[in-house]
């Protein structure tokens, strides 16, 4: 059911109310970013229809999906989260930091849970400070430290130089505060080089990294940016297994414009890739072959429409959770909340659902809304044409993320008056 805001007062006033488990989806299949925000939102959509198809939805009652469009723009994203919230939205997923961050407030004092999957402000973590908002299975500051993990663990970084390519804004600044830490502690020297939105033109930046000539570049890129990056640095014949971008800098559409050039590039990703997994057989059959996809159909199984897969099937095992808790099937966004705090993500479960080995094990709690921190790394293989990871899913550095998100979350707590701790 695709939306705009406009349009979704005139059909909330024609609508019964429908009993029925509401996730609005805030999507983007317009603007520079669309590329990437099409295959995630078609993920998403597609994950909640085979479950309807497939199973009568979540514990008997169907789930439906609203979509409106935001075009990655944050006043639009909260004009959707406004215009949608009243329909008995259970979550919020708005895909954008920006977003992410006008919304805290308020999905608050609406007490509605909202998940922000590897993206969003990083110290919500804390859930007894930000008691709404979860953000596992990770975060920016565990893909950062990810990052140089994963270059030390190619060689001593002590004197070498690494820099960081951003998008201008408050996602690509994310990681910076804590790459500054990460410097300090393995002595390294931090290079940053932001890129305005959206990222179309990147010759004087690519331009300062042949010049200074940086060991190792991380890129927090979205969109066309990291297309654009790629090839430039191709341009400048960067070496591409000294390129590694953060999660949201590693799907297909970031590679494939450069060709057999963009061979080795690296990316973190916090779930697997590809679709030898059970549950794309269900996808295929119940949804794509059904004509019932949100898409054409021609993104199941690349990194983008797995993630938003992803995304939609921890919504959905919060869901069960939190049925199983209050002991009934249509929730409300309360519910929702508490059954997001208890979600334990097991192998079995994995299993279970058709997922085996797809992402970590991560459990939540009121003192954690942000899970285990792992993270793995994938590395794309331009003659296969496909992402590979090279890594297994591995622990970020705590010593220095916790100590950060503490920090951070108590002068949150402190400016906006909030009493720290669980009921």
């Amino acid at each position: 059911m695709k939306l705009t805001t406009m349009t979704i007062a005139a059909v909330m006033a024609a609508s019964p109310v429908m009993a029925d488990l509401v996730f609005p989806s805030l999507s983007y299949r317009t603007g520079p970013y669309a590329a990437n925000g099409i295959p995630f939102a078609d993920g998403y959509e597609d994950y909640f229809t085979l479950l309807n198809e497939r199973d009568g939805g979540i514990g008997g009652v169907p789930a439906r999906v609203i979509e409106c469009e935001t075009g990655y723009n944050t006043e639009k994203g909260v004009e959707c989260y406004e215009a949608t919230k009243g329909e008995g939205a259970l979550i919020y997923q708005p895909l954008s930091t920006g977003i992410t961050y006008q919304l805290i407030p308020k999905v608050t004092a609406d007490g509605i849970p909202m998940h922000t999957m590897g993206y969003g402000r990083t110290s919500a973590k804390n859930g007894e400070v930000f008691s709404n908002v979860f953000n596992y299975p990770a975060n920016y500051w565990d893909g950062a430290s990810h990052a140089i993990n994963h270059i030390q663990s190619l060689g001593d970084i002590s004197g070498k130089k690494i820099a960081l390519v951003y998008h201008n804004s408050a996602y690509g600044k994310e990681p910076i505060r804590t790459l500054e830490e990460l410097s300090k502690k393995h002595d390294f020297e931090l290079m940053l080089v932001p890129v305005d939105h959206p990222g179309q033109e990147q010759k004087s930046q690519w331009l300062q990294i042949r010049r200074e000539k940086p060991d190792n570049v991380i890129m927090y890129g979205w969109g066309v940016m990291n297309q654009v990056a790629i090839q430039e640095a191709a341009n400048i014949r960067y070496p591409m297994e000294n390129f590694i971008g953060i999660w949201w800098s590693g799907s297909e559409n970031d590679v494939l414009p450069a060709g057999d050039k963009a061979n080795g590039y690296k990316a973190l990703t916090f779930h697997n890739v590809g679709d030898d997994y059970p549950i794309f057989d269900d996808l295929r059959k119940y949804v794509v072959d059904a004509g019932k996809a949100a898409g054409a159909g021609d993104q199941v199984g690349t990194a983008l429409y797995n993630r938003g897969m992803y995304a939609a099937m921890l919504a959905a095992e919060a869901t069960k959770t939190a049925q199983s808790i209050h002991g009934v099937s249509d929730i409300t966004p309360a519910m929702m909340r508490d059954g997001m705090e208890a979600l334990e993500i097991t192998e079995a479960k994995m299993a279970e659902i058709g997922l085996p080995g797809f992402g970590p094990e991560f459990k939540v709690s009121c003192e954690n809304h942000g899970g285990n921190g792992l993270g793995a790394v994938a590395q794309w293989d331009a003659s296969a044409s496909e992402w590979k990871l090279i890594t297994g899913f591995e622990g970020s550095d705590q010593e220095v993320v916790q100590k950060l998100i503490e920090e951070d979350s108590a002068a949150f707590a402190a400016e906006s008056g909030i009493e720290a701790g669980c009921s």
